[in-house]
């Protein structure tokens, strides 16, 4: 009998690693302000190769541990010489990391930070009570603020979404700024979507007054929605209220929607990444009713109902 030599599994391709763990880094920072295509690029490129989701798994846990903040700290130290010589070659990105990140929070979202009084993050909401008594209920990744006295009663949406219960008893009307929007409200309870340039207004109760930035006016009822974009609003539609203003419950709910629109929705309140490969779900009509402090869960029904496979990264949840 012939013996035969066994082979053990080749070691990785170093030159391959770097590689891969160069690119995942330049995807984290790409990430931060991600457009429609850069999500689009960044699912092709964990198909591209194997190596490439474990890479980026890799790099957002360096990103998230003490390495990347290591790699600042000697970027800052000014009296050493060369701190990126003594990194290993795949650090090095990650110190640049260091910096770029530093410019993408703190320079990315300085406006925002610099005006609002109150930001809530990813998945959270946020209670607020006004001086003139409204409440307001902040909603996952918003920013406000709010400047009201005995002469003026002014708030601002700077991104996010928020339910306003405006009650009567006061004079002066609040003026609501989002973006194009400007409301006036005297007595009403409604909700304000301000994302990507285009401000949505769905009232629950009473009257408001809108104002675009095109100077056109309407008033809205209980029940109506409209949108408001740099061109001015859209036609006036009926809202479904209990679907379309659930979040404030603390749930999220679908009626034959789209499962594409679903994932779009579920991402606001997932901090990483919600990415589906497989473009024939993109129309699979979904109904269902999920907590929107859940979301994973929401992806893994949302799996199970569509036959679809999931496989769960510390950042990353891919649906194929």
């Amino acid at each position: 009998m012939t013996d035969h030599p066994s082979h053990s599994p080749s070691p990785p391709d170093p030159a391959a690693c770097d590689r891969a763990m160069g690119e995942a880094l330049d995807w984290l920072i790409r990430l931060q302000c991600a457009s429609a295509e850069d999500t689009q690029a960044f699912e092709a490129w964990l198909e591209a190769d194997p190596a490439n989701a474990p890479a980026y798994v890799e790099a957002e846990a360096l990103w998230n541990g003490n390495t990347l903040r290591q790699a600042a700290g000697q970027l800052h130290e000014k009296r050493k010489p060369s701190p990126l010589a003594r990194l290993r070659p795949h650090w090095k990105p990650l110190a640049t990391a260091a910096v770029l990140l530093v410019g993408v929070f703190t320079v990315g979202n300085l406006p925002v930070r610099l005006q609002a009084d109150h930001l809530t993050v990813v998945g959270e909401r946020q209670r607020v009570q006004l001086d003139d008594g409204s409440r307001v209920l902040l909603n996952t990744n918003s920013a406000f603020s709010s400047n009201i006295d005995t002469r003026q009663r002014v708030a601002r949406l700077y991104q996010g979404e928020a339910f306003f219960e405006v009650t009567a008893g006061r004079t002066q009307p609040l003026e609501l700024q989002a973006g194009p929007l400007r409301a006036s409200v005297r007595d009403s309870d409604f909700a304000v979507r301000y994302l990507n340039g285009e401000a949505q207004v769905r009232v629950q109760r009473g009257d408001v007054d809108l104002l675009a930035s095109s100077d056109q006016r309407i008033r809205l009822s209980s029940g109506d929605s409209i949108r408001v974009g740099p061109n001015g609003f859209s036609q006036r539609e009926r809202a479904d209220l209990q679907k379309d203003l659930a979040w404030v419950e603390g749930r999220l709910i679908f009626e034959n929607c789209p499962l594409s629109q679903v994932l779009a929705e579920l991402r606001r309140y997932y901090p990483g990444w919600i990415i589906s490969t497989n473009g024939a779900l993109d129309q699979v009509a979904v109904t269902g009713n999920y907590r929107l402090d859940q979301p994973l869960e929401a992806v893994r029904s949302l799996a199970h109902i569509t036959s679809a496979q999931v496989r769960e990264f510390p950042a990353v949840v891919i649906l194929n």
